[in-house]
């Protein structure tokens, strides 16, 4: 069956999009992730990929032509498909497309009562607008509330800031693109959703919209996810009787727990327990529904030691924390994986000496209000060998191989949820000073959460440094559609020959990671070579 694919929202503020570049055409063979088009936002020329598999049918918007979000965008079904019904309407196509398409679901996957059930589009009440959740970045398919900035009856300003969302790269803040009352929310502080599911309700004051959020919560659920409600509800209402049935005498029966995981006990009896270093798991409750409570924890004795049976018993615990996949580590997991598996990756690896980088670098800083990192001199110099080596600064895309002739370094920034990867845009064109400056500012940005999907778009070449931890090697996953990624050891003393004498030297260890698909083995080593040039003679970067 045909499905409509529709302009995305690829950045919180755009409404229309610019096809830059079509990477397929009609009658091609679609694959879910396969980058359909190029989309020029309000903010970056960005990817678009395909969540579906097909045949592409019809494409609705021209390389050069521009639409709103939402608007039909392309057609993808199966080969041969009759389409004319849903491109007949002219500019309604998108949206009676996607009725079509929704009922045309519901009706096929169903029982009839369900089938019957209003759509989230069916008629609103005068003046009210769902919300749903953005797609804020490319690659984003879900997000989490982190916070929210408006509460049920607060009036909103079209441009006010609704929430702040974390996606898979960001958390970001969701501006309003209506006024009105916030009647509904759809999803709480740290809840996560689908893209385009039910956000958040706004209209006129004082609208009973309950209607509204059923219905739309009916037709956008999967039918599927009804029986997992459906166990978790009943075991919720079982947990309490649980608590209370008979125990069998040959074992304590465990102490109830709630929903979310947390014992049942009065303050006082937490209080007491944590002054004695009682492990409240080990408690048995006697309060109402298995409740601890004061004299549980007074009278509580450790079970008798297995050791004065003669015998030994370990005293550790098995535990174990389960901690929810953010949005960004799903991210990293994708997109690391992807490389790794479909671009073959090759290794060189080089040792270069740092006595003139060292010299150069604590002259310059000497320089008042002037401070440069050795990352800052690795990544200057990466970007002026670039420009000598195309290939390594070049990106593999199915049917062509890109040459960029700007650089972009990306620099790999460790953040508590994982990895971002803002970009230093034409760093070649950058001083030392300026790339520091970047780079401490992007970071910052990257440790708070604050990156704009702009700011971390367009690398040409990544730069990955875990010197700073005291790691000598390693080697990094490539940071696609890109050929390369430079990993950056720690300086290390050591005994080195020069001049036919062991003398004591200072060297970094450095990997570069290749695409063999676009970078040659012999292309890579030239490039090290140039790179070896500058790092050692950093004095040549000035000039």
């Amino acid at each position: 069956m045909a499905i409509v694919v529709n302009m995305p929202r690829l950045s919180d503020t755009m409404e229309e999009g610019t096809v830059a570049a079509w990477l397929k055409k009609v009658g091609d063979k679609i694959e879910e992730g396969d980058i359909l088009a190029e989309i020029e936002t309000d903010k970056a020329t960005m990817e678009f990929e395909s969540f579906n598999e097909g045949t592409l049918l019809h494409i609705g918007v021209q390389e050069g032509e521009t639409t709103k979000v939402d608007e039909l965008l392309a057609i993808i079904g199966d080969e041969g498909e009759d389409i004319s019904g849903l491109l007949n309407g002219g500019g309604n196509a998108s949206a009676e497309a996607k009725e079509e398409t929704v009922e045309a679901e519901s009706t096929q996957e169903a029982p009839a009562e369900t089938a019957a059930t209003p759509t989230a589009s069916a008629a609103l009440p005068e003046g009210v607008i769902v919300v749903t959740m953005p797609r804020l970045s490319d690659t984003m398919e879900e997000g989490t509330v982190a916070t929210w900035l408006k509460k049920v009856g607060d009036t909103v300003e079209e441009g006010d800031i609704l929430a702040e969302i974390e996606t898979d790269k960001a958390t970001m803040e969701f501006e309003s693109f209506q006024s009105g009352t916030l009647l509904e929310i759809g999803l709480q502080e740290g809840e996560s959703a689908k893209v385009d599911a039910l956000l958040a309700i706004i209209g006129p004051a004082g609208t009973d919209v309950s209607g509204v959020a059923d219905n739309f919560s009916a037709s956008a659920a999967p039918a599927k996810e009804a029986p997992k409600a459906e166990a978790k509800k009943e075991a919720s209402k079982a947990a309490p009787a649980a608590a209370s049935a008979p125990k069998k005498a040959s074992a304590p029966a465990p102490t109830p727990v709630t929903e979310n995981g947390r014992v049942y006990v009065s303050p006082l009896a937490k209080k007491l327990a944590e002054e004695k270093g009682i492990n409240l798991t080990k408690v048995q409750g006697s309060g109402e529904n298995g409740r601890i409570i004061k004299r549980d924890i007074e009278n509580y004795e450790p079970a008798a030691s297995a050791a004065s049976a003669g015998k030994f018993v370990p005293s550790g615990q098995e535990d174990f924390d389960d901690v929810d996949n953010s949005q960004m580590r799903k991210a990293i997991a994708k997109a690391l994986t992807n490389s790794k598996f479909s671009a073959p990756h090759y290794y060189l690896s080089v040792e270069f000496d740092m006595e003139n980088a060292m010299a150069f670098r604590t002259q310059f800083n000497s320089i008042p209000d002037t401070k440069i990192s050795y990352n800052d001199i690795v990544v200057k110099a990466c970007a002026l060998a670039l420009k000598q080596h195309p290939q390594v600064n070049s990106q593999w895309f199915a049917d062509k191989m890109r040459l960029n002739n700007h650089v972009h370094v990306g620099v790999a920034v460790a953040v508590p949820d994982g990895l971002v990867v803002p970009v230093v845009r034409f760093a070649n064109e950058q001083t030392l000073p300026q790339i520091g400056a970047a780079v401490r500012d992007l970071a910052g940005k990257a440790r708070n959460k604050k990156l704009t999907p702009d700011e971390m778009q367009g690398s040409t070449f990544t730069v990955s440094n875990l010197g700073m931890f005291g790691i000598d090697t390693f080697t990094s996953i490539i940071n696609q559609p890109n050929s390369a990624i430079l990993s950056v050891g720690n300086i290390v003393e050591k005994p080195v020959v020069k001049n036919g004498q062991i003398v004591v030297g200072h060297t970094m260890k450095l990997s570069l990671a290749c695409d063999h698909r676009t970078v040659d083995g012999a292309t890579g080593a030239q490039f090290l070579q140039t790179l070896k040039g500058y790092i050692e003679n950093p004095v040549t970067m000035l000039v």
